[in-house]
């Protein structure tokens, strides 16, 4: 058992020290190319951010846990609305007033009520996979080509690091890829072990500790970005990272090995999820700002949404 939790609080560091890592070499090589915040956030730092959720699907899918590929995607989507924006509209006030906003916002939304189809179906298959990551594919280069249309000036951040040389730009991408493949093999043999000693079902797993463990990048890209007042980078980070988690990581994960859905997690979890996706759009489009109430309110809804749960366990 000691050798588990060494294995899981390993995999865990591994793919914070590596997801950030990443999420510095990737943002810096766009900058470079002059993208704009908000499409930065949604794409290079959204997408980047959300390797670990992929590698650590990935690998459960391939070692015969589905529950918690499936649970470390929608609890991470659960996550980084109610856990990641909490703790970011905490640190400081989130301002709604963002160009763009809209056209992902549908996005997001609808991505998350076609999860409630997967749940029905009870499975993602090899053609759905595809199906989801070409919808991925096209939506990255409709959103390039409408991010470049923007009419918006940025301004420019008086405390900007120096640009990295691009050989530590490639550094940095390779290093923190590499972490990133051995934490979350470390992360998912862990937590498979643990949740098999202990009898807690894998799906719990999934969407508690692995899904917090792999949102640890956008928890600390997201609370940087608003304590820096960088409010597109906050929001477009989760907006991002929650696309890509359904489409692009459920659907790569079913392309090499289809995942089943778990009955618990479709009829509670996924709708749980399209409902606080709900709320957030509806705060984003009707307040001006996520204030400091708003989030810790979100932080008291993850809470209950753990603690229930862990309640759901045998025994419990």
């Amino acid at each position: 058992m000691a050798l588990d939790l060494t294995y899981l609080a390993a995999g865990l560091v591994l793919l914070f020290i590596g997801g950030e890592a990443l999420v510095r070499g990737a943002v810096s090589i766009a900058a470079r190319f002059g993208m704009p915040p908000l499409l930065i956030g949604l794409t290079i730092v959204g997408f980047g951010t959300s390797m670990p959720e992929l590698l650590v699907s990935l690998k459960a899918a391939f070692d015969g846990a589905p529950d918690i590929a499936v649970g470390n995607v929608v609890g991470s989507n659960t996550a980084n609305i109610l856990l990641i924006l909490g703790v970011a509209a905490v640190i400081c006030p989130i301002p709604t007033a963002i160009s763009g906003i809209r056209r992902d916002l549908a996005m997001v939304t609808l991505v998350a009520a076609f999860t409630l189809v997967l749940g029905y179906l009870g499975h993602v298959s090899r053609l759905m996979g595809a199906a989801m990551f070409v919808t991925l594919c096209a939506y990255l280069f409709y959103a390039a080509v409408y991010g470049k249309k923007e009419d918006a000036v940025e301004e420019e951040d008086e405390h900007a690091p120096v640009p990295m040389p691009l050989w530590m730009q490639l550094a940095y991408i390779a290093g923190g890829l590499a972490g990133l493949v051995l934490g979350a093999d470390l992360l998912v043999r862990g937590a498979t072990s643990i949740a098999r000693g202990y009898g807690i079902s894998e799906a719990v797993i999934g969407l508690t500790i692995v899904a917090v463990g792999t949102s640890l990048p956008e928890l600390a890209t997201s609370a940087i970005a608003a304590f820096r007042r960088h409010s597109e980078i906050a929001i477009g980070n989760v907006l991002g990272s929650n696309i890509f988690n359904i489409i692009g990581i459920l659907g790569a994960t079913a392309v090499f090995h289809p995942v089943a859905i778990a009955p618990s997690i479709a009829s509670f979890d996924i709708p749980l999820m399209l409902g606080v996706t709900v709320l957030l759009a509806l705060m984003l489009l009707g307040l001006k700002s996520i204030n400091r109430l708003a989030g810790a309110a979100f932080l008291l809804l993850y809470m209950g949404y753990c603690g229930y749960l862990f309640t759901q366990m045998p025994g419990v």
